[in-house]
């Protein structure tokens, strides 16, 4: 499946690379228009946020109501989200369809030769063992020591890979001596945790107006208000587990992007910088809507 996608990704960044003969130019607009192509997924997975977040009210009222009875419970959460025509696991779309993007992105990046050029096996082979022979080690990423070892004798394997100074065939893992290689992968977490403060915020002002909500309603039918500390403690815990998971995979993201060529966090890079100003965008649109 992924080296499916990779494939379809690579016709694309092979034809922007024809126009601008640039790797990391091309990266950067395929990154772009792979990001409008998305946008529709993202803006849903936003409103699904939000959304979810107001039929919490609803949601602790059955939980509590019929706590003795699951049966009956999840019958009633399932009217429920019928009746709102939401879904417990709408969100999960967006974040597995990022998934097969990211690992997709991994096998374009790493073989370029194959998902860009779609250069026979055969012939790749043939100058891997030639590399192997004359530097007498293990090629750990076979198609980026062909760019860099046979580009100039043969065009066809041949990647303008030069960026602003930098080599995107780089491995940062392979040369940290060198400063430079650093400076993609430095960028991408610095982006990565104002992404992640971006929406951080965003879940606490839900979470404020739902604890209101929620105040609000028990005070009105029970007028106890001594039910919400429990509420909030494991309100407090999965907001604590999400925020953990939050700084992980930029963590495990960096990881990867350090012993990956700098292509991959180029676009990585690149990806965050959309992320940033698509959640700024979506959440003034979403603001202004329910203002008006």
């Amino acid at each position: 499946m992924f080296e499916f996608f990779a494939g379809i990704f690579g016709y694309l960044l092979n034809y922007i690379y024809s126009f601008v003969n640039n790797y990391g130019i091309a990266i950067i607009i395929f990154s772009i228009l792979l990001k409008i192509v998305m946008l529709p997924i993202s803006i849903k997975q936003q409103r699904t946020m939000k959304k979810s977040a107001k039929l919490q009210v609803k949601v602790k009222e059955i939980q509590e109501k019929y706590s003795n009875d699951q049966v009956r419970q999840s019958q009633e959460l399932m009217d429920l989200y019928k009746r709102e025509n939401a879904s417990p696991f709408s969100g999960c779309l967006g974040s597995i369809v990022q998934f097969i993007i990211i690992i997709s992105m991994f096998y374009l990046v790493s073989r370029p030769l194959t998902f860009m050029r779609n250069i026979d096996q055969e012939v790749l082979d043939n100058y891997a063992n030639i590399i192997t022979e004359q530097k007498g080690e293990n090629l750990r990423y076979k198609e980026i020591s062909i760019i860099r070892e046979m580009g100039k004798e043969d065009p066809k394997v041949n990647l303008n890979m030069n960026f602003l100074g930098l080599d995107l065939s780089d491995i940062p893992y392979q040369d940290l001596s060198n400063w430079k290689v650093l400076i993609i992968p430095i960028l991408y977490i610095i982006t990565s945790f104002v992404s992640m403060k971006i929406a951080t915020n965003m879940t606490k002002k839900m979470k404020q107006k739902n604890e209101e909500n929620v105040v609000e309603v028990k005070t009105n039918e029970t007028d106890e208000k001594s039910l919400v500390p429990q509420e909030k403690k494991e309100e407090d815990a999965m907001e604590e587990m999400q925020k953990q998971m939050n700084m992980m995979m930029p963590l495990m993201t960096v990881s990867i992007a350090l012993i990956a060529p700098l292509g991959l966090a180029l676009y990585w890079l690149v990806n965050n910088i959309m992320m940033i100003f698509e959640r700024i965008i979506l959440n003034k649109l979403d603001k202004k809507g329910e203002e008006e």
